[in-house]
C-alpha cells in the first residue's frame, strides 16, 4: 500500500496545484486548453518520437507480452467503443469514452510502480506497455476520432480527408517519425535528446495541472456514466489481463506480474487531452481520470497481494 499511495499521492498533487491556481486566479479560464494544446502539439510529440526512436526494439520484443496486453487493452476499447456508441450515437465521443477505459497512465504512474514492486528488470515490461498504450492504442483512438468528425459521404473523399488530418497531428506523426528514425540506425544528438528530453518531461506535470483547472473551471454536468468506466478500467481491464497471462500465455512471472500492474492502473490523462483538442465535452473524462486514480489504491493493492501470494 504505502508504494502505491508513494506513486499516486504526486498526482493528486499536481491536480490540485492546478484546481487551486484556477480558483484563486493565478491562471486564467482560458489556461486549461492553453496548456492542453502545449501538450498536444510540443510536450508528448517528443515524448512518442524520442520513445520510438531510441527504443532498443531487440531488448523489448516480446511478442507474447505485447499480445497479452495489446489483445486485453484493444479488447477493452473496442468493448466500450461500440457500447458507448450504441448509447450516444456519436464515434468521436464514444472513441474518446473507450479510451478512457483503456488508457492505463502507464508512462507516470506504470514505470516507477514496477521499479518499485519488480526492481530494475520490471523497466522493460513497463516501457513496452507505454509504448503500447502510446503508440497503438492513442493511435486508434485519433483515427476513430477522425473519421467520425469527417461529414463527407463519398467513401473515396472521406478516405483522402481521414488521411490528410492524419498527417496534419502530431500525434500520429511523431511516433511514426521515431519509428522511422531508428529504423535507420541513428542515434540523436545530445542537444537534440536533450530537447526531447525537456519537452517530455513536462508532458505529465502539465497534463495533470490542466486536468485540475479544468475540473475547477467547467462543473457542467456531473460526469454520468464516468463510474462505469472507472469500473471497466480498474476490474474488467486487469481480470482480462490476468486471465490471458496467468491461464492463457502463462508469462514468465516478472512479465505476467507487470501485465497485471500495468492493466490495474487508472485512466491517464491521454483521453482528456483528445477531449479538449478536439473540443469534446470533458466532462465524464475528467471524472473518470480522478475517480480511476482515487479507486487504483484498490486495485493495485489488490494486485500486489495477488501478485506477493504468487510469488
Amino acid at each position: 500500500m504505502a508504494s502505491v499511495f508513494n506513486v499516486i499521492l504526486p498526482i493528486f498533487a499536481l491536480i490540485l496545484a492546478g484546481y487551486l491556481c484556477r480558483r484563486f486566479g493565478i491562471l486564467g479560464p482560458n489556461a486549461a486548453s492553453e496548456i492542453n494544446r502545449m501538450v498536444v502539439w510540443l510536450c508528448l510529440p517528443a515524448l512518442l518520437f524520442k520513445a520510438t526512436a531510441t527504443a532498443a526494439w531487440e531488448q523489448i520484443w516480446q511478442p507474447q507480452f505485447i499480445l497479452v496486453y495489446s489483445i486485453a487493452t484493444l479488447l477493452v476499447f473496442v468493448a466500450t467503443l461500440l457500447w458507448r456508441l450504441r448509447h450516444t450515437g456519436n464515434l468521436a465521443d464514444a472513441s474518446i469514452q473507450g479510451l478512457s477505459a483503456s488508457y492505463a497512465n502507464t508512462g507516470y504512474m506504470g514505470i516507477p510502480l514496477c521499479l518499485l514492486v519488480l526492481g530494475e528488470a520490471g523497466l522493460q515490461p513497463a516501457l513496452v506497455a507505454t509504448l503500447i498504450v502510446v503508440c497503438v492504442l492513442f493511435a486508434l483512438a485519433v483515427v476513430c476520432i477522425e473519421v467520425a468528425l469527417q461529414g463527407e459521404k463519398n467513401l473515396l473523399r472521406a478516405v483522402v480527408k481521414v488521411l490528410l488530418a492524419l498527417a496534419k497531428n502530431p500525434l500520429v506523426v511523431s511516433p511514426l517519425l521515431g519509428g522511422f528514425w531508428a529504423a535507420g540506425g541513428q542515434t540523436l544528438a545530445v542537444p537534440v535528446e536533450q530537447f526531447l528530453t525537456l519537452l517530455a518531461s513536462a508532458t505529465a506535470p502539465s497534463a495533470l495541472i490542466s486536468l485540475g483547472l479544468f475540473l475547477a473551471h467547467k462543473q457542467v454536468g456531473r460526469g454520468e456514466g464516468s463510474v462505469a468506466l472507472v469500473l471497466i478500467k480498474l476490474i474488467v481491464h486487469p481480470l482480462i489481463t490476468w486471465i490471458l497471462a496467468f491461464h492463457v500465455f502463462s508469462l514468465p512471472p516478472l512479465w505476467a506480474s507487470a501485465a497485471l500492474l500495468m492493466s490495474a492502473l487508472p485512466t491517464g490523462t491521454g483521453p482528456f487531452m483528445l477531449a479538449e483538442f478536439y473540443r469534446r465535452e470533458a466532462t465524464v473524462v475528467s471524472h473518470t481520470i480522478l475517480f480511476s486514480t482515487l479507486g487504483s489504491l484498490l486495485s493495485l493493492s489488490l494486485c500486489l497481494y495477488l501478485i506477493g501470494s504468487a510469488g
